[in-house]
Parts: C-alpha cells; structure tokens; sequence
C-alpha cells in the first residue's frame, strides 16, 4: 500500500505527483482532515496513550502489515 498526496480541483481529485497505474486498477480513497480535530483533552490524552503502546508494539516488532488492517475495515 502507498500514500499519495492529491487535492480537490473543480470537485475531482487530482494527485500531486505522477504515478504510474494500470488502467482500470482499482484504488481506494481515505480522506484525512487536515484542518485539526475536536478531540476533547480526554480523548487526546488516550489517543496519545495508545499511540505510545504502539510504539512500544513497533518496537518489540508485534507489528501488522497495513494492507491487512484496511481490509479487515472494509469488510461489512
């Protein structure tokens, strides 16, 4: 799985740098808000826990591959 940057012109998504595709490749699309959030300092407080014992994770190399992780949220 590969990240690429686009933004919004007249409502199509256009990508920042060339990429080389096979024509009719399916792709799929996660927007992120880059604006901020809203979270409460509760929530960051426990966002920035867990983001720590994921760390740790990585570290310790209990680690899944991402590909894996978007499929298993794609499915009903």
């Amino acid at each position: 799985m590969n990240a690429l940057k686009a933004h919004v012109k007249n409502g199509q998504i256009v990508l920042d740098e060339p990429v080389e595709l096979a024509e009719g490749m399916p792709v799929s699309v996660y927007l992120c808000n880059s604006e901020g959030d809203s979270l409460s300092d509760q929530e960051r407080e426990a966002l920035h826990a867990a983001l720590d014992r994921s760390i740790a994770q990585a570290d310790a190399g209990q680690l899944i591959d991402a590909d894996e992780v978007l499929a298993e949220l794609e499915r009903p």
